[in-house]
């Protein structure tokens, strides 16, 4: 019997009944046995998620295989049991709640197989508002590099590895991570590849969020967070030696995975949990902020990571209440150095802590108070800031810049009229939706910047737009062919302004619905 061309991996649990669509998914597949193994690991489901595997192993011979097993607690474990019942020259995982398009896996090995790839990376999107980071994306590469490019920002498994590199390098999924395991699995069989590639001209991978989430995941709690960073980022400083190799990749971390833990919606914990969170990634910041990580850091996530090593956790919070319900804070220039004077500024607080003389992105902090739809479907924010000698400005929903136009400056601040065309938000959009995060860039727009960014993210040179206690507009319904669409503007958990554009479908509607009668 001839050896597969690829194995794909899928951990199940409780994914009914999204688990149907990306089974159908696989069984649509263009390249079909016996190139093409799927190892489906039921985690203990209670669902009937088994069943269906079962039945989707009866129904097409030769393709599935399936292994049930008591709920181990998480993924780990289950792909680890499947990538031990893979037998593919390649070896792809796929979460139970997503989905392949249908000449995803014949594309990925075609390139392997081409350029001689240790892993293959293929365009991801987002459906159902899930945010997925597209810099990444940009165009087809041969060839790109762990630390020049954007790579160690998707680090994700959903990709193509060559089984002979796993088994080479004994990479597998540590088990004793109930979260983000695939983080040093990815990591260190990108940094052990010869080549790693990137395709970026079709949609290879739908990574859906679920309506009800209730993976483990989304269901997961800042202390779980906070035991998981620590672990990885340890992970990452015992594979990689310091220097500019590991700033790379914890500029990263730092940026996304660490800054998420000192979110606004650190002020809706218990005391506890704040002093154990600030305590937490205190540590973190004095162990692995280097100058060259800070330096990648945009200066807001900068200050609160200064905040956990060098001030109290209640320093900490009131520079993110001020955030949350204040607004942009002064500019204090003095002896040519800029500071940032939120509570604390010479309060006791280290100067250091609010240093934003070489912030790029400072300028560029604004505040959203007003949107609108005006006639011609036309998405218009009205922003300000203290700041009254502002340079250029360039706004964007990601890859789509918009019209900023100064409306008012004086002593007392600068105000900001930015406008975005329903018609350029759609049209850029693709069938499964996409949600953007807003910025803002002082001098010269940079789409690839503007890209990298994502709401959750501290990356330098481009500051999100918060809207504190601001109330969106109405969404806009619209139409491209005969396809409906929503175009909203939204706010994350922590006030930063997205636009979310997303089809029209029965099962959207249905669990709009069923959101609507929770509340009343």
């Amino acid at each position: 019997m001839s050896r597969p061309d690829v194995s794909v991996v899928v951990p199940v649990y409780n994914t009914m009944p999204y688990l149907t669509r990306c089974l159908d998914s696989l069984v649509r597949q263009t390249i079909a046995p016996p190139r093409l193994q799927v190892v489906a690991v039921d985690d203990g489901s209670t669902d009937g998620s088994g069943r269906v595997l079962d039945r989707y192993a009866a129904r097409h011979p030769g393709l599935f295989t399936v292994i049930h097993q008591a709920n181990s607690g998480g993924p780990a474990n289950p792909c680890n049991r499947g990538l031990d019942a893979a037998t593919g020259r390649y070896v792809f995982f796929v979460g139970a709640d997503d989905q392949l398009g249908p000449e995803a896996l014949q594309r990925l090995v075609a390139a392997a197989d081409e350029w001689g790839s240790d892993v293959v990376l293929g365009k991801v999107v987002g459906v159902n508002s899930r945010h997925i980071y597209q810099d990444i994306f940009a165009a087809n590469q041969a060839e790109v590099d762990l630390f020049d490019s954007p790579l160690p920002r998707s680090l994700a498994n959903t990709k193509l590895f060559r089984r002979e590199l796993l088994d080479r390098h004994r990479i597998r999924y540590r088990e004793d991570l109930r979260l983000a395991s695939d983080l040093p699995f990815t990591l260190e069989a990108c940094y052990r590849a010869r080549r790693i590639s990137v395709l970026a001209d079709y949609e290879f991978y739908y990574a859906v969020r679920r309506f009800r989430a209730t993976n483990i995941t989304y269901l997961s709690r800042h202390l779980d967070r906070l035991r998981t960073v620590e672990a990885t980022t340890a992970y990452v400083a015992e594979l990689i030696g310091p220097g500019r190799q590991r700033d790379a990749v914890m500029a990263r971390r730092f940026d996304h995975e660490i800054a998420k833990l000192v979110e606004d919606d650190l002020l809706r914990l218990d005391r506890d949990t704040q002093q154990r969170v600030h305590d937490g990634v205190g540590r973190l910041v004095a162990a692995y902020l280097t100058d060259g990580v800070a330096a990648e850091l945009n200066a807001e996530t900068r200050i609160r990571l200064l905040l956990t090593r060098d001030a109290t956790v209640d320093d900490l919070l009131a520079v993110i209440r001020r955030d949350a319900h204040g607004g942009v804070p002064p500019t204090v220039v003095e002896n040519g150095r800029r500071y940032a004077a939120y509570p604390g500024f010479r309060a006791g607080v280290p100067d250091s802590c609010f240093d934003v003389t070489a912030a790029p992105d400072w300028p560029a902090k604004l505040d959203v108070t007003a949107v609108a739809w005006e006639t011609g479907a036309v998405l218009t924010l009205t922003a300000t800031t203290p700041a009254s000698d502002l340079p250029p400005l360039h706004v964007s929903a990601e890859e789509i810049p918009a019209d900023v136009a100064a409306v008012s400056s004086g002593p007392h601040g600068t105000t900001l009229r930015i406008r975005f065309r329903a018609a350029d938000l759609l049209a850029a959009t693709g069938r499964s939706g996409r949600r953007r995060a807003v910025s803002a860039q002082a001098g010269g727009f940079d789409p690839d910047l503007a890209q990298g960014l994502h709401h959750a993210t501290g990356a330098a040179g481009s500051a999100a737009l918060r809207a504190p206690n601001l109330r969106v507009t109405a969404p806009l319904p619209c139409r491209r062919g005969v396809r409906p669409y929503v175009i909203t503007p939204v706010l994350d958990d922590s006030g930063r302004l997205m636009i979310s554009v997303v089809p029209v479908t029965p099962r959207r509607v249905a669990a709009q619905a069923r959101r609507l009668l929770r509340r009343h």
